[in-house]
């Protein structure tokens, strides 16, 4: 079974379009999936839209009443599914965005590293589109040299990127690991890398693959905030030293 996560906040003109487009991919590239999706609190016609699409697609909602943040939505994902999961060495955790940055048409590009034995397959963009944001141009700019120092899984260039797939005795592993804590503390980008470096001890194998994001495609305005976002992976990155290990990977292709 595949797990198609999707954190979603204020996401309404988007998500069910992103719904359908995951329909269509399983339609031409045939596996077992079921899509989760976190409503964090929105405030919009979101979890209206989510209502109607549940009746025609293997479609789970976990609403939340309240805005908890991007890193505790990750977190309510991975522990939802490792929890559903009958499978957990065949089963997989895939995250991706509900506002079309991450293209569900490139979900094969993940399937395929995993069915070929990845742990963890990470979707790579070493520099921002030329459609993204003035936010995210900088943060892609000045992030490599805030964390470098102190972050690093080897043969992954692209720690930051949203669009991954998690074997889910791996997340099973990370979460025992963490207790009684929460598996993603941080939120914004920091909780992409957090998520990576504590499953990335877990695992056998982590393979990156080089898939392009699309902002252009995305109706509403970047949360993206250069510097207070810098601040924050900065910040990660000096507390997460100790999460650094040397894992088997492959590089991007």
């Amino acid at each position: 079974m595949l797990y198609i996560c999707v954190p979603a906040y204020d996401e309404a003109p988007t998500v069910g379009l992103l719904l359908w487009r995951i329909r269509k991919v399983f339609e031409e590239y045939p596996r077992d999936y079921e899509i989760v999706v976190v409503d964090d609190g929105s405030t919009d016609a979101t979890r209206e839209i989510l209502a109607g699409y549940a009746e025609v697609l293997p479609l789970t909602v976990v609403a939340q009443s309240e805005r908890k943040g991007y890193g505790a939505a990750l977190d309510t994902l991975a522990r939802t599914v490792s929890a559903r999961t009958r499978y957990p060495r065949r089963d997989a955790m895939i995250v991706l965005q509900a506002d079309f940055t991450d293209q569900p048409e490139h979900l094969p590009e993940l399937i395929k590293r995993f069915e070929g034995g990845a742990d963890i397959v990470v979707a790579e963009q070493k520099t921002a589109p030329a459609d993204a944001p003035t936010a995210v141009r900088r943060l892609r700019r000045v992030a490599p040299w805030l964390l470098r120092p102190f972050v690093s899984v080897e043969g992954v260039a692209d720690p930051l990127g949203t669009f991954r797939l998690y074997r889910i005795s791996v997340l099973r592993d990370a979460i025992k690991a963490a207790g009684d804590a929460a598996l993603v503390t941080t939120n914004g980008w920091s909780a992409n890398v957090e998520m990576l470096l504590k499953t990335a001890r877990h695992a056998r194998r982590v393979e990156a693959v080089a898939l392009p994001g699309r902002y252009g495609l995305r109706p509403r305005e970047s949360r993206v905030r250069a510097w207070a976002d810098a601040v924050d992976l900065y910040r990660f990155g000096w507390a997460a030293r100790a999460l650094r290990t040397p894992v088997e990977h492959t590089a991007p292709t």
